[in-house]
């Protein structure tokens, strides 16, 4: 499955799963990043760390690590 860390700038993209464990999963989800939510890509870091995309109508910036445990499907 394609992660949010493949995605290229511009493209919007719907959560389909997000893995990890306990508080790191915890965290992301808490950030907006939810199943079924529409994520756009802005921004990636000119080393590709962080990323930048908008979630619920506001900006916010992912590490690469923790993009790669959210499973997205493009729209």
């Amino acid at each position: 499955m394609t992660t949010l860390r493949d995605i290229k700038t511009g493209q919007t993209v719907s959560i389909k799963k997000i893995n990890g464990q306990g508080a790191t999963k915890h965290r992301i989800m808490e950030m907006g990043i939810t199943k079924n939510a529409e994520v756009k890509i802005r921004k990636v870091a000119p080393l590709g760390d962080p990323i930048e995309v908008t979630v619920r109508g506001y900006e916010l910036s992912i590490r690469k690590a923790d993009a790669e445990l959210i499973e997205v499907e493009v729209i």
